[in-house]
C-alpha cells in the first residue's frame, strides 16, 4: 500500500509535459531495444571481429585480438580484393547515377494518366520481387544481361570511337542497361510516391505563369524529390573487407551529397 501511494504521489507531481515525454519514450522503447540488439550490437561487433583472429571451435567462436593485421593482409596478400574493389567502385560510381536517372524518368512517365498504367508499374517492379542472390547469379551465369546486344547498333560504334573519357560512361550504360533496369524498381516506387505528394497547386501556378515543362521539372519537381535521392574467409577477414567497402562507398555518397544538396541563395 505504501509503495502504491508513493507511486501515485510521484505521478501526480509530474507535469503534463513530463507525462507526455514518458509516454513517448514508452512507445519508442521497442524500437530502441531492437536498434541496440539488431543494429548497434552487430555494428560494433563487426568492428571487433575485423581486428581479431577468429577461430570456430565445437564450443563456439573464439576470438584473439589481431589489430590491423587483417586490413594489412587484404591489401598486401589478397590478389582478388583490389580488382573486386575496383569493380565495386566503378559500379557505384557509374551505375548509381544511371539508376537514379533511369528511375526518375520512368517514374515521371508512370505518373502520367494512361491506360494500363498499373500493369506497367507492376512490370517495372517485378524484377525486385524475384531478385535474390541465387536468382541474380543464375541470370548472370546464363548471360541474361545480353538479351539486348548494343554492339550491333551503329550508335554503339560511334561512342566507341570517341575518346575514352567521353565514350566510356555511355558504353557502360549500353553494356549494363539490363542490370540498371533490374535495380530501378524500388527507386521508381520511391520517386512515384514523392512526385504524387507534390502539391498540384505549385504546378498550376507555374503553368499560369507560363513556365515550360522543362522549367517546372527543374524548379518544382526535382527540388521537391531531392531528399529521396540519398545497397571461404573467416568472419574477421570478411568483417575487415566489408568495412573497407563501407568506408569507400560512404566517401562516394558524401561527394554525391555535397553535389546534390540544396543550396540557399
Amino acid at each position: 500500500m505504501k509503495n502504491s501511494k508513493k507511486e501515485k504521489s510521484f505521478v501526480s507531481k509530474l507535469t503534463i509535459h513530463q507525462k507526455s515525454a514518458i509516454r513517448g519514450y514508452m512507445f519508442l522503447l521497442p524500437w530502441i531495444i531492437g536498434f541496440i540488439v539488431f543494429t548497434a550490437f552487430p555494428f560494433f561487433y563487426s568492428i571487433y571481429l575485423s581486428m581479431s583472429r577468429v577461430t570456430i571451435t565445437p564450443t563456439g567462436i573464439v576470438t584473439q585480438w589481431n589489430g590491423f593485421n587483417n586490413y594489412w593482409d587484404i591489401f598486401t596478400k589478397d590478389v582478388d580484393f583490389l580488382p573486386a574493389l575496383t569493380d565495386s567502385i566503378v559500379f557505384v560510381g557509374l551505375s548509381t547515377p544511371l539508376i537514379i536517372v533511369a528511375s526518375l524518368l520512368i517514374a515521371l512517365m508512370l505518373n502520367k494518366q494512361f491506360k494500363g498504367r498499373t500493369v506497367f508499374r507492376a512490370i517495372y517492379f517485378l524484377p525486385v520481387i524475384i531478385m535474390s542472390g541465387p536468382v541474380l547469379s543464375e541470370l548472370l551465369a546464363n548471360k541474361a544481361v545480353n538479351i539486348i546486344q548494343p554492339t550491333k547498333f551503329a550508335i554503339y560504334e560511334f561512342f566507341r570511337s570517341l575518346p575514352l573519357n567521353l565514350g566510356a560512361p555511355i558504353l557502360y550504360l549500353f553494356d549494363k542497361i539490363i542490370i540498371i533496369l533490374w535495380f530501378s524498381g524500388v527507386q521508381i516506387l520511391i520517386f512515384l510516391a514523392g512526385i504524387q505528394k507534390i502539391d498540384k497547386a505549385l504546378y498550376e501556378a507555374a503553368q499560369i505563369d507560363g513556365a515550360s515543362s522543362w522549367v517546372i521539372f527543374w524548379k518544382i519537381t526535382l527540388p521537391q524529390i531531392r531528399p529521396l535521392i540519398q545497397t571461404g574467409r573467416v568472419y574477421s577477414y570478411s568483417a575487415a573487407m566489408s568495412w573497407i567497402y563501407s568506408l569507400i562507398i560512404l566517401a562516394i555518397l558524401g561527394v554525391a551529397f555535397l553535389i546534390l544538396r540544396e543550396r540557399k541563395n
